[in-house]
């Protein structure tokens, strides 16, 4: 996208009465930010929701200024642009109403053609969501997802720290222009973050970290996110609002269930009970429900020779030899195993190359 038509953009944004949706009105209408600008006033008249109060703010000259120095911020510190009219805007997050006009990022951010979840949860992460976490992404690695989150204390610096870890590319939707890191402590993760992934947000320069913020930055992770997994909350926090933003996108939900009398469960409890939420016990489940097939999809896992199977995979490898090919609960029933159980054993072995998933739940020895 031209400095142009950045400059025109970010003016017609700072007209007061010009959110995202009415944005999006008149750049359907109109075709370009500059000539929305140049439309004369009766013109402006005939879009739905433009009344007189708004057709007056568009008389206001500051707003060229206040694109400028914004255009200069950008300009200065390499920040990347992103209209949701452009080719190389996030797909899922294009197809959200509410979505915004312009994203601005900075890092080594790419999109094109992969998975992409949202891990997010209470800032009081315990040793539980800790370790949840940490088994979930080593699981998930094979399939090189994008992970998202919100940069905070808790369960989505654990995230970002532990896709890093894992060499998977990570972003952090941040509630505030990139000219500030927030929390400040988090500061030492930004340079790793931007060599494979990086920050992004729909926040000016001169906006800071305040709390409505955070409620609009939460709509870009849920909204970008083929899936949002929440690993834990209490009954009201910040990560129930993307959970629903999520649900309200249409996208799945995942929530990490826990003990009844466990304070960061509650939220996730809830989410499963009223069925906003799939149940996540392992990898598997999020494998499954998305249809992400291993075989297809990702490099090729080859099937490794003399490869080592623990005592509970060799069960299942032996029963599957001699059945062919089964269906999940049946592996369960023969093998005399749990649902959360089996499903963990089954991805552990598919990524081993000895299994391979088929259509229906289905699973065979290879």
């Amino acid at each position: 996208m031209s400095e142009e038509n950045i400059y025109h953009l970010l003016a017609l944004l700072r007209i007061e009465g010009v959110g995202d949706i009415m944005a999006k009105k008149l750049l359907t209408h109109f075709g370009t930010a500059e000539n929305v600008l140049n439309a004369k006033q009766q013109q402006l008249a005939v879009i739905d929701g433009v009344g007189s109060v708004l057709l007056k703010n568009f008389k206001d000259k500051s707003v060229f200024e206040k694109a400028k120095q914004e255009l200069d911020f950008i300009q200065r510190n390499n920040v990347e642009v992103l209209s949701f009219q452009d080719r190389n805007y996030p797909d899922r997050l294009k197809h959200c109403i509410d979505s915004p006009v312009l994203l601005f990022s900075s890092g080594n951010i790419n999109l094109k053609n992969r998975r992409i979840i949202s891990i997010v949860g209470t800032r009081q992460i315990t040793s539980y969501g800790t370790e949840f976490c940490k088994k979930l992404i080593e699981d998930l690695v094979p399939l090189d997802p994008i992970i998202v989150s919100g940069f905070a204390y808790g369960v989505d610096i654990v995230a970002h720290q532990l896709a890093m870890d894992h060499g998977l590319q990570t972003i952090g939707v941040v509630a505030h222009g990139l000219n500030q890191i927030y929390p400040k402590p988090h500061k030492k993760y930004v340079a790793k973050m931007e060599q494979n992934g990086g920050f992004m947000t729909e926040f000016w320069s001169n906006s800071n970290p305040d709390k409505e913020n955070f409620v609009r930055r939460n709509r870009i992770v849920a909204g970008i996110s083929e899936a949002t997994i929440v690993i834990e909350s209490a009954d009201k926090g910040g990560s129930l609002i993307t959970a629903n933003m999520a649900n309200d996108y249409n996208r799945d939900v995942f929530a990490v269930p826990g003990r009844t009398t466990d304070k960061f469960s509650q939220g996730c409890n809830n989410l499963i009970k009223t069925q906003k939420a799939n149940v996540l016990t392992t990898a598997a489940d999020l494998i499954y429900i998305l249809n992400w097939d291993i075989g297809k999809e990702t490099a090729p896992i080859q099937k490794q020779l003399f490869v080592t199977l623990e005592d509970d995979e060799q069960k299942v490898y032996d029963y599957l030899l001699k059945t062919g090919k089964e269906q999940m609960d049946i592996i369960a029933l023969h093998c005399d195993f749990p649902i959360y159980r089996i499903s963990g054993l089954l991805l552990n072995m598919e990524l081993k190359g000895v299994i391979r998933p088929l259509p229906g739940k289905m699973f065979e020895a290879i």
